[in-house]
């Protein structure tokens, strides 16, 4: 019985349910998207919390810029290019058997964020440079007038170093976490699920972050995590279920967005809709960058969520309206997929309430499909990103080639517009996976 009603009388209910738990690709459309303003009044949070996380990361860049001298290019500033992708187009039409018209297709490429090499690196890093500060405010350090550099100092890393942090993680989170804290002189602990890659685990071990590993799932790293930080008053919780920093770090990408956009002439208005396809695992990336281009381009942006076959968490959680109460195991689905960043069985209840009017729908994809596309992205444009980051690729077709897209595009009165789209998909981590390991994936893609 889950939450008092078998399984099959939920199947009933959502007839969906019965594919997903034969996990079958699904797309699946929000009945409850709202309109930007209906939705927007519900939210706590605001486009002033958006510019504050912005601010703060701009007093932060000449700390950034002298501490990782590989964002000295953008003066300290955390940012990945806005590509357009005109050749992997080609491909994914010939391998989807399908056509499709539109103005731009743009691969956001998060999986070359400098310092940890995925979407992480905004909000992982943002929520432990917030604890930094409040910190140095609190012991009288500094202020929001100073040059933020003297950070990268000894009598800073003293300080830093009488505190902890502490986050569970399958992976990515924990490394843009554990890079970050542990350059500013905090003791870091990341709590490590099954599903986290052997090098990422090394890597911050290298760094003298101590990693803590369990046989079960990114649950159950969580909740170790919280529990051991609850038993010293100087350990902070990074809460990947329910923060709003870091969903307010992820948040912040839209407003680089829409300078690249600019650069770009992508135009986005009433008759130029822009689509964006983000891969999601628990949910704060992609719930953040969502939430931060509804509030840029409100209801001219239409965001999809995408997760593996196997661990559809967000679409169980948002389609049943129970979020946080049901896991994927409830359902008999196993959590198991090669897209390790979104191997999550319980999605977060912040981000699906806040997310409740303002997402448009969400898909899965099954893992081979994502190793084909990890082969093809590389050889068509030379783009090298780990499985995970390719779950936003079929978005496009999906929205084209289902009824429940086709009607979408019906409701929204966007049918007559879709020449003149823009979609985005969103990678979201690669860079720093190590070259034997992505020679893999990518000769795994040829196979199949």
């Amino acid at each position: 019985m889950i939450l008092g009603k078998s399984i099959e009388l939920w199947q009933q209910e959502y007839p969906l349910l019965t594919e997903m738990i034969n996990t079958k690709e699904v797309f699946w459309t929000n009945p409850n998207y709202q309109a930007y303003t209906d939705a927007i009044s519900k939210i706590p949070l605001t486009e002033e919390d958006l510019l504050d996380a912005e601010e703060r990361l701009k007093r932060f860049a000449p700390y950034i810029a002298k501490a990782f001298p590989e964002t000295n290019e953008r003066n300290g500033i955390i940012e990945s290019p806005t590509i357009r992708i005109p050749r992997m187009k080609e491909h994914m039409e010939e391998m989807f058997n399908q056509k499709i018209i539109c103005k731009n297709l743009l691969l956001k490429c998060d999986s070359h964020l400098p310092i940890s090499g995925s979407i992480k690196a905004r909000g992982g890093i943002y929520e432990v440079l917030k604890h930094a500060e409040d910190l140095a405010f609190e012991f009288g350090m500094l202020t929001r007038e100073d040059d933020y550099s003297i950070l990268d100092s000894d009598k800073f890393k003293e300080l830093f170093s009488h505190y902890s942090i502490v986050v569970g993680s399958t992976g990515n989170l924990g490394l843009s976490i554990g890079i970050m804290s542990a350059k500013l002189g905090f003791n870091v602990t990341v709590h490590m699920s099954a599903d986290a890659k052997q090098w990422k685990k090394d890597l911050l071990g290298s760094i003298g972050v101590t990693v803590i590993e369990y046989l079960s799932d990114y649950s159950k790293a969580v909740e170790e995590g919280r529990k051991q930080a609850k038993k010293d008053p100087n350990s902070y919780f990074v809460d990947d279920e329910n923060s709003k920093y870091l969903f307010l770090g992820y948040a912040v990408a839209a407003l680089r967005l829409k300078d690249q956009l600019q650069e770009l002439n992508v135009t986005v208005d009433e008759n130029h809709p822009l689509f964006v396809y983000l891969p999601c695992g628990v949910g704060g990336g992609p719930g953040g960058v969502a939430f931060g281009l509804k509030q840029i381009y409100k209801d001219h942006v239409h965001c999809f969520f995408a997760e593996p076959t196997h661990s559809p968490c967000m679409l169980i959680g948002c389609m049943i309206g129970e979020h946080d109460k049901v896991s994927v195991q409830d359902f008999g689905i196993d959590n198991i997929t090669a897209a390790d960043g979104l191997a999550v069985g319980r999605a977060s209840r912040f981000v699906g309430k806040t997310m409740e009017n303002l997402l448009s729908g969400i898909y899965t994809v099954n893992d081979n499909t994502l190793y084909r596309l990890l082969s093809a992205l590389a050889d068509t444009e030379d783009i090298y990103v780990e499985p995970s980051a390719l779950a936003g690729a079929p978005g496009v077709f999906k929205l084209f080639m289902t009824e429940a897209g086709q009607r979408y595009l019906e409701n929204q009165g966007l049918k007559g517009k879709m020449l003149n789209a823009s979609h985005i998909v969103w990678a979201t981590g690669g860079n720093m996976v190590p070259e034997a390991e992505m020679n893999q994936y990518y000769r795994k893609g040829l196979v199949l």
